[in-house]
Order: structure tokens, then C-alpha cells, then sequence
């Protein structure tokens, strides 16, 4: 691994993100993969989120993505951005999603929360303004869809440097080249994303994703956590065998669109998803 991959993972290992270091080394020697949840803060209504938030390290998330809404997620299938037109709908704000955060700190010290999504809400917002109340309100780090490697300076490098982790995405047409300049500025993990595509829309053939995770592994030390088509416990344990974890977002989103069509049932979306998240932590143990 080379020295600018070296200064990188250390560059986002501050007080807040130590949290995912942490708790990929306890992954690591309970000899297990760590599961990762995403939901979108605010959807279906702020309340219902949070409770779902709050739950989740319970039912067996590892750590945790919280979605910023956005109104034009473009790298979402129809599940994630039918959740963000709910969120937003519901009236959810950038800063309503770090008052999210900071209340679900307040319980859970120990959980790495990552905030994931698109600059334009972030730059209206005010860079350091942004990364200042995210820290505050203890997030971990970033996953910011839309702001490439060439665009380091704008908030990659500011955000390293107060100590939040920059978590990138790769992706099948990553090639060796473009994987080396990637990487150069990542920490906490590689977020591999297994399809060419949308979130939600199918699966990753499994061999091909062994061979995408071994290949990022040549060029950092970093884990490698996998995500896009992961549905059940039996692909969370395909993926925990070959990966340091296992992403799930759009079959957490979709248990929440089940529950808001079935108005009895609309006061148990929280109790719903703890449950499949659950199950899908049970796949880890098949890994």
C-alpha cells in the first residue's frame, strides 16, 4: 500500500471517525463481516424515521447510512428515490437530518452513522458550515454520489482534514488506473458498488464480485464493503464470505413503502423493519 493510501486512512481517523475504524477492527476479530443499513432520514415522516434509526443497531446493523433527501438522486432506483420524494414531501431538511443525527448519537456511542448522498443540498448548505454541525452532531463520515476524484478539494479534503471519513465508490468499470486515483483520498472503507447501475434494480453475479473485491485489495488495506441488489439473507452471507460487509438499502426502503400500503399496518413500519433487518443479520452467520 502506498504512502498517499497510508495518509489517507489517517487523515479520517478523527475523534468522531475512530467510531468506523473501531468497529471494522471488532469485525475483524469476531471473524465476521459487519452489515450496513440505509434509510433515507424523513421517510415515510420524520418521527417514523427516527424510530427506525434508533432500532437499527438492535436488529443487527453494523453501521449505518442515513440518506440525505435530495430531489434528483440519480445514481437511486425507484425504490430510494420514491423515499426521497417522501421525505422531502414530509418536509425533511439537510438540517433536520443532522438534528436526526445528533439525537441518535445521544443514545449510541458506539455505531458509526455515515451520511450518504448528492452535493447540491451540502453546497447550499455551506461546506464548513456542513462538515462543522456534522461533526458536532457525531456522524463518522461521507458518502457523497456525485463529487468525483478531480473535485477532491471541494469537500473531500476539508472533511479529511477535520476528521471525517471520505468513503468512496468504485464500481465494475473501475479499472486499474482509475481505482489507484479513487483510492488516493479514501478512508473508513471502499464502498464497492457490484452492478453497472441503479440501486435496487438486480444482482451481482458473485463470482464476478469476488473477483472486483481481490483486485481492490491488491491496491489498499482498507475494508472492502459491498453493496446495490443485496435482498436477503442468503446474498448478505455470498457477500459477507467474500467482503468486509454486506450493504443493503433499497430492501430496507421497500419494507417501508410496504408498510405505508397497508394502512394497518402503517403504525408497525418501524417494528417491520427492525424485524427483516433482523433476518438479514442472520445471514452473516451462513457466511
Amino acid at each position: 500500500m502506498n504512502a498517499g493510501m497510508n495518509s489517507a486512512m489517517n487523515a479520517g481517523a478523527g475523534a468522531s471517525g475512530a467510531r468506523l475504524t473501531r468497529r471494522f477492527n471488532e469485525l475483524k476479530q469476531a471473524k465476521r463481516a459487519g452489515l450496513v443499513t440505509f434509510i433515507t432520514a424523513g421517510d415515510p415522516d420524520l418521527d417514523t424515521s427516527a424510530a427506525i434509526l434508533h432500532g437499527l443497531p438492535a436488529a443487527g446493523a453494523d453501521i449505518i447510512e442515513l440518506g440525505m433527501p435530495f430531489s434528483d438522486p440519480m445514481a437511486d432506483g425507484p425504490a430510494i428515490q420514491l423515499a426521497n420524494q417522501r421525505a422531502l414531501t414530509a418536509g425533511i431538511t439537510l438540517r433536520k437530518t443532522l438534528d436526526m443525527a445528533t439525537a441518535f448519537r445521544a443514545h449510541d456511542a458506539r455505531t458509526p452513522l455515515i451520511l450518504m448522498g448528492y452535493y447540491n443540498p451540502i453546497y447550499r448548505y455551506g461546506n464548513q458550515r456542513f462538515i462543522d454541525d456534522a461533526l458536532s452532531a457525531g456522524v463518522d463520515g461521507l458518502i457523497i454520489v456525485d463529487l468525483p476524484a478531480e473535485e477532491d478539494d471541494e469537500l473531500c479534503h476539508p472533511c479529511m482534514t477535520a476528521g471525517l471519513h471520505w468513503i468512496r465508490l468504485t464500481t465494475p468499470t473501475t479499472d486499474d488506473a482509475r481505482l489507484q486515483r479513487v483510492l488516493a483520498n479514501s478512508s473508513g472503507f471502499v464502498y464497492y458498488v457490484s452492478i453497472a447501475g441503479i440501486t435496487g434494480t438486480r444482482s451481482a453475479d458473485q463470482s464476478a464480485v469476488k473477483n472486483a473485491v481481490a483486485r481492490i485489495r491488491r491496491q489498499t488495506d482498507l475494508p472492502v464493503a459491498v453493496g446495490f441488489g443485496i435482498k436477503t439473507p442468503q446474498q448478505v452471507a455470498q457477500t459477507a464470505a467474500i467482503a468486509d460487509a454486506a450493504v443493503v438499502g433499497s430492501a430496507v426502503i421497500e419494507k417501508i413503502a410496504a408498510g405505508i400500503k397497508k394502512p394497518s399496518r402503517k403504525n408497525q413500519i418501524a417494528a417491520d423493519v427492525h424485524r427483516f433487518v433482523q433476518q438479514l443479520a442472520e445471514g452473516l452467520s451462513g457466511a
